[in-house]
């Protein structure tokens, strides 16, 4: 049994979640290529696998039961969080993984090569490409935990959304002053979440478009 298995498996109830045997499995072997590859091309700044579990596992893990439903576009996925997360624990969800890194991208390519995923694919491209946009259509939900301010993620996340898109942003403290100024055009439902061994503030935020 891999030696985070059961803290994996504990820290997972406690957000609430009933994941599979298998379901923690897939998430600490993509743990440990993740270790093996930040090694010898850097593609998180965390180094310890114990500070990894709860820093990245269980933090991406925290949104999962407040994940609107459907096909998951990821932006700035960095090395695959949340969305390979997601996408490890959800196989019934189409996910497309996006950043304009390229090491980061191989990474998840070899990754989901190595595990014959058919939900999830990686992109490497700008969000504001107009090709990428093209090609990869509208999505349900947007989801991100790396864009510094919510503004910008909404107006990255604009051509990739139908009119029941969801924008799901992973924040630290809550953007009042930002969320504040999206609220002509965005309804706003801020979630505490509350991360196992994580003594830092934790949030979701959920926009979606007002209608007319």
């Amino acid at each position: 049994m891999h030696p985070f298995f059961q803290e994996l498996k504990q820290g997972s109830q406690s957000l609430g979640l009933n994941l599979s045997d298998d379901a923690l499995g897939l998430l600490l072997k993509y743990q440990d290529a993740l270790v093996l590859w930040n090694k010898a091309y850097n593609l998180t700044a965390i180094r310890d696998p114990k500070e990894m579990l709860v820093k990245h596992m269980l933090d991406s893990l925290s949104i999962l039961k407040d994940l609107p439903a459907g096909r998951l576009l990821d932006v700035g996925t960095g090395g695959g969080m949340p969305g390979m997360i997601v996408a490890l624990c959800q196989p019934e969800r189409n996910c497309v993984l996006l950043d304009s890194n390229g090491k980061k991208i191989r990474f998840l390519k070899q990754f989901i090569a190595d595990l014959k995923l058919k939900n999830v694919i990686a992109v490497q491209t700008r969000v504001e490409n107009e090709d990428s946009i093209q090609d990869l259509g509208k999505f349900d939900v947007v989801t991100s935990r790396a864009f510094a301010s919510l503004s910008d993620f909404v107006a990255a996340a604009r051509p990739y959304m139908h009119d029941s898109t969801v924008i799901a942003a992973m924040k630290g403290l809550v953007p009042t002053e930002e969320a504040e100024q999206l609220k002509t055009e965005f309804s706003c439902q801020v979630i505490e979440l509350r991360v196992p061994r994580l003594d830092e503030q934790r949030h979701l935020l959920l926009l979606q478009q007002l209608k007319n």
